[in-house]
């Protein structure tokens, strides 16, 4: 949201703002000669959350500062998470320190910190949703400029703070920074996501709160969710966006579906009505060890994360386009407070429970906590103690858990619908638009933007194989009919000589049946 937001506010000002990527700066560094020509440049820069992006790789500061001091004509301002502190990576103190190359940091929230200083003033400015609303409709139009368009994820905001912080909050996580829970109003998210359709957006995430199930709740730590705002949100969100592909959501308390489980699988169930399929609720477990619960005050117990990840497989785990409606993903940091070598076993150990329940979890996401200077992790963490335990750990995931639950949500026989290829290779890589899309390996070569249904082969440990719809059998070379399930190495020669097949039953005199057999073409 900070790049419609900013935008706004400049083109409320008569500004023309222009939007560039640094990978598009990257891939073609003459285009810094058009930041030059610029009367102001402002940089969005920083992580809260370390990680690997196949859509894009986050600026490193070494890199920020190259942009700050290559370019030289305008007035250049920089904002956005890099005002809490930089890491290179997870496992990393993530540090205040002065950014070189820029005249001002934007400090707070940028759209408000750029109009203030516009207006001649210190370059800050508090999130106030009366100024940054409008700004979000009259910046819409920046989304056409994303390299990605249309097929670019617009992130939607709906509140900001957390209730939990009324305790001090998770230790490591910033979002007590914004104190107590700001709603916007579903008025406002309508009229944003209206004015990016009128764009041409049509891939939406309400991604931008700690929990979603509490839009709108009364207070306290930890409110029970209102369904009928719920629905009042995700219904006029489709209003809106009459034509929307997707609509997904992200971060969800399992403390909150535990704790109110009626009203939050009324809840569930509103956002299902309205969603599209192959969404993702995140869970911000972090540990299943209790004593680092209790150290860092975590939201959830291991015990109300797993009826957690029950309910919302009762609710969501029905399929619709060939994928489950709604199912969780699991989220775990390490190097928190409290922390000992049997913290890994326990996670292990939870990890084993879920899948032996016969629950699926779309994802589980491992990283280092990256703590930010007021944050109380800052200072009381175990960074750097558990190194070969936690690889240990991430590789136990990959291949005792990940395998077995991508065959469970994705088996084969999967079609995937509108999976866009971002990697043109041998091997080509593509996404669904989604929250977290799985990745989906095509043994083709495929032209980057491409957009095909894929049906599933194969999996990998965080990936899966697949080949387009249909299923070309006379025209596919050996490297991906080998994919094919009852073919492999062993039948590919015999499946070529014999080519070009006339019907089903000539192939399968061959190759034998398969779950495939309803997608292949002759």
């Amino acid at each position: 949201p900070y790049i419609r937001t900013v935008a706004g506010a400049l083109a409320s000002r008569q500004y023309s703002p222009r939007y560039i990527t640094i990978d598009q700066l990257r891939k073609d560094p003459l285009r810094a000669g058009d930041l030059n020509k610029a009367e102001l440049l402002v940089m969005i820069a920083g992580v809260t959350v370390p990680g690997k992006y196949l859509g894009g790789t986050p600026a490193p500061r070494t890199e920020i500062q190259q942009v700050g001091h290559m370019v030289r004509g305008p007035k250049k301002l920089i904002g956005g998470p890099i005002g809490f502190g930089y890491a290179g990576e997870g496992g990393q103190k993530a540090v205040r320190q002065v950014i070189s190359g820029f005249d001002a940091l934007l400090s707070g929230e940028p759209a408000v910190a750029l109009d203030n200083y516009l207006d001649g003033n210190e370059p800050e400015g508090v999130l106030d949703y009366s100024r940054t609303d409008p700004w979000s409709i009259t910046g819409s139009s920046i989304v056409a400029q994303h390299p990605d368009f249309p097929y670019v994820m617009c992130e939607l905001e709906t509140a900001r703070g957390c209730s939990h912080g009324a305790t001090g909050g998770c230790s490591f996580c910033t979002e007590p920074f914004y104190g107590m829970p700001r709603y916007r109003t579903i008025t406002a998210v309508a009229g944003e996501v209206a004015a990016l359709h009128a764009h041409g957006a049509r891939h939406f995430r309400v991604g931008r709160q700690p929990d979603i199930l509490a839009y709108g709740a009364g207070p306290g730590e930890y409110p029970a969710p209102e369904p009928e705002k719920i629905e009042a949100l995700f219904s006029a969100i489709r209003t809106a966006a009459p034509d929307l592909r997707t609509l997904h959501i992200d971060n969800t308390n399992p403390q909150t579906i535990a704790r109110h489980e009626d009203a939050a699988r009324e809840a569930l169930r509103a956002i299902i009505r309205h969603h599209t399929p192959g969404d993702v609720a995140a869970f911000g477990m972090e540990t299943a060890d209790p004593a680092v619960v209790r150290a860092n005050n975590l939201k959830a117990l291991p015990d109300e994360v797993f009826r957690a990840i029950g309910i919302v497989n009762e609710e969501g785990g029905k399929r619709r386009d060939n994928v489950p409606e709604l199912l969780p993903g699991l989220n775990f940091v390490c190097g928190l407070a409290g922390e000992t070598e049997k913290t890994y076993d326990l996670n292990e150990l939870f990890l084993n429970r879920v899948l032996k329940a016969g629950l699926s979890v779309r994802r589980v996401n491992i990283r280092q906590v990256m703590p930010f200077e007021g944050t109380k992790a800052y200072t009381e963490n175990m960074l750097g103690k558990h190194e070969r335990r936690f690889r240990q750990f991430k590789e136990y995931v990959r291949n005792r858990i990940d395998l077995p639950m991508l065959q469970r949500v994705f088996p084969i026989g999967t079609v995937l619908r509108d999976v866009r290829i971002e990697v043109s290779a041998p091997l080509s890589f593509g996404r669904q638009p989604g929250s977290y899309p799985i990745l989906v390996g095509i043994p083709l070569i495929l032209a980057e933007q491409t957009v095909t249904d894929a049906v599933v082969v194969d999996w990998g440990m965080r990936s899966v194989t697949a080949l387009p719809v249909p299923v070309r059998i006379n025209e596919l070379p050996a490297s991906a009919l080998k994919w094919l399930p009852g073919v492999g190495k062993k039948k590919v020669a015999a499946v070529i000589a014999k080519r070009p097949f006339k019907d089903l039953a000539a192939f399968q005199r061959i190759a034998g049946n398969s779950p495939v057999d309803s997608l292949l073409k002759f």
